[in-house]
């Protein structure tokens, strides 16, 4: 599922982007170019996922990535500015496979999208 629509020129910037608490920390060399930090680096891992969000965005981060699949059901992500990329499983082994089709989803955000990132079990 997705919203928003990627905008081509959105690919070329540099992003400023918030992984989760469960977000595997590899994924961030598949970034280059971009600014990653983490939730509990800026002291924001006891937040909501609500107040998380606000928190980022308030804090000018351009993408939020998580391993929650259950947020677009606990949020109303609609008038984010936040995009948000989920990624299906949290397990670096599976997810490290993927690496270039998260790294493909963030830098295709568009602010205020959404987009899940199916990982296979199986490769």
């Amino acid at each position: 599922m997705q919203y928003g629509s990627p905008s081509p020129l959105r690919t070329l910037l540099l992003m400023l982007i918030l992984f989760d608490h469960g977000t595997p920390r590899g994924i961030a060399r598949f970034l280059p170019g971009h600014t990653v930090t983490r939730a509990k680096q800026r002291g924001w891992d006891t937040l909501s996922n609500g107040d998380l969000l606000a928190e980022a965005e308030r804090a000018g981060f351009d993408v939020f990535v998580t391993a929650d699949k259950n947020i677009q059901y606990q949020q109303n992500l609609s008038g984010r500015r936040i995009a948000v990329v989920v990624l299906s499983t949290p397990q670096w082994p599976l997810v490290r496979l993927h690496a270039d089709k998260i790294a493909a989803a963030v830098n295709a955000a568009a602010p205020g999208s959404y987009v899940e990132v199916q990982i296979p079990y199986k490769s």
